[in-house]
């Protein structure tokens, strides 16, 4: 397990998202890096997406995470450190494109800092609205990670778990706010396949009415 100190709130951490101790210490101690980690986590598996920020800033050749730095990459240069073998994702190419994005919306509205979307939060609803007002990130995004926020940072303000909807219910295990080592990733997984099955099978009644 890894214990980190978020900048924003110096308080002691412990995740096990991307299991890989270096890969979540940068999470823990990164509010981009968790920001950036949320947003990788589609198409691919979630502990695959989380260690993306880490291998991104190694490729880098930085100890952390800069949007104003990433804003201001060379586009093409800033895909290549995508796309190199291994590739950071399963569609390396939009998502670097979408990384960037991010940053550059963290910059013009935040001025980089990404703890910020956060820290001005006055309820759950308004953290809500923030989160789904970032690139990338939409409705069911913007929830799963408001419930990771409350959950594992200490990010709770009035109401969240019910802006985070499901995902904020205590003792569930739907989404990566729930995984805090192998067995609660492995319940999350499952219940991906049972929400995944049942929505085909919801989908191919609907075509046999």
């Amino acid at each position: 397990m890894i214990r980190a100190m978020t900048k924003s709130e110096g308080r002691d951490i412990t995740l096990r998202i991307a299991q890989e101790p270096a890969a979540d210490e940068f999470l823990a101690r990164s509010p981009l890096a968790a920001l950036v980690g949320m947003l990788l986590d589609q198409q691919v598996p979630m502990e695959w997406a989380f260690a993306g920020p880490y291998a991104l800033a190694r490729r880098m050749g930085q100890d952390d995470l800069d949007a104003h730095e990433i804003a201001a990459y060379d586009p093409e240069a800033f895909t290549e450190l995508f796309t190199a073998k291994p590739a950071l994702h399963r569609y390396p190419g939009s998502m670097a494109k979408r990384v960037q994005q991010l940053c550059q919306f963290l910059v013009a509205q935040y001025d980089g800092e990404a703890a910020a979307v956060w820290e001005g939060a006055a309820t759950g609803a308004d953290l809500r609205r923030r989160l789904n007002a970032l690139p990338g990130f939409g409705t069911q995004k913007a929830q799963i990670f408001l419930a990771l926020l409350g959950k594992q940072f200490g990010v709770r303000p009035p109401g969240w778990r019910e802006a985070a909807g499901a995902y904020g219910e205590e003792g569930s295990h739907r989404s990566v706010a729930d995984i805090t080592g192998p067995e609660s990733l492995a319940e999350v997984r499952a219940y991906k396949q049972e929400a995944k099955q049942a929505a085909k099978a919801a989908k191919a009644a609907a075509k046999g009415k």
